[in-house]
């Protein structure tokens, strides 16, 4: 074919632009919780997250242990203050209101011993009715001692004064009987008359009465008492032995287990005194 052949231009290829990239799909808003509405603000959702308050057990046992630390420092505290006052005492005030306190502990532990005894008594006592009836008569015997109405016996000493000469006065038996009461005397007696609290000596030497009853020498006194303390009260020196042996009198002192005291005097009704519990 003589077809005059044209030549073939081939077309240029078109240029390819890169895409861009693909934008991430947008994230997906969480769910409101079923009590928040989409309207409430900031300020209330807060306040719905922290009240009401939830309180943990490890946050419960640190809150107890914190209250109990505070409350020891304040007793600790308090005890401090208390004993300032007692710091700033001088010595002599301490040594002052310590024995106070060991004084008045001891009474009360005195009287604390005295009616737990008494209790004790009544209690082991079968009939306390027959306990309290002995506990008056023992009561109205001692009174009966020291009234005179009834006889004594128990350890003491007889005195025995002579009187040769004729100068022993009534006030040198007074003087002896004031001796022997100092010493502890209970019970005396002086030739058969009961000396009482009332008891008085009148007249002259050689004539001497003992509450209106004369009586002569040899002088013998019967005293219920402690011997131990009784013969030195006469034995001083200046005392009733040696006053006497200056007026040419004597005086012996005999100790013994036993003295009978069985000289009496009738009981008297006092004209004016009367009990105050009548």
């Amino acid at each position: 074919m003589n077809s005059e052949e044209k030549p073939h231009h081939s077309s240029p290829e078109p240029r390819r632009e890169p895409l861009p990239p693909l934008a991430p799909p947008p994230a997906q808003q969480p769910d409101p919780p079923a009590d928040e509405s989409p309207s409430q603000t900031g300020r209330q959702r807060l306040r719905a997250a922290v009240w009401p308050p939830r309180v943990t057990r490890a946050q419960l046992i640190v809150a107890l242990l914190l209250f109990v630390l505070g409350l020891g420092l304040a007793i600790q505290v308090r005890s401090n203050s208390d004993e300032s006052a007692l710091r700033g005492a001088r010595q002599e005030d301490l040594v002052r209101i310590l024995d106070e306190l060991d004084n008045r502990s001891q009474r009360l532990e005195d009287e604390k011993q005295r009616l737990e005894d008494q209790r004790t008594e009544l209690e082991n006592s079968s009939d306390q009715a027959e306990e309290a009836r002995k506990q008056t008569l023992q009561k109205e015997q001692q009174l009966g001692i020291l009234a005179g109405t009834v006889a004594a016996q128990g350890p003491g000493i007889t005195l025995t004064i002579g009187d040769p000469s004729g100068t022993v006065e009534p006030d040198m038996l007074l003087d002896a009987i004031q001796e022997l009461r100092a010493a502890g005397a209970e019970a005396i007696q002086v030739n058969g008359v009961r000396v009482v609290a009332d008891t008085f000596f009148s007249g002259t030497a050689g004539d001497i009465e003992v509450d209106g009853k004369r009586v002569s020498a040899p002088y013998t006194f019967k005293v219920i008492g402690k011997p131990q303390d009784l013969e030195p009260a006469l034995n001083i020196p200046g005392g009733v032995v040696q006053t006497l042996e200056k007026e040419q009198a004597t005086a012996t002192v005999e100790r013994s287990e036993k003295i009978i005291v069985d000289a009496l005097r009738p009981a008297e009704r006092p004209d004016y005194a009367r009990s105050s519990s009548q």
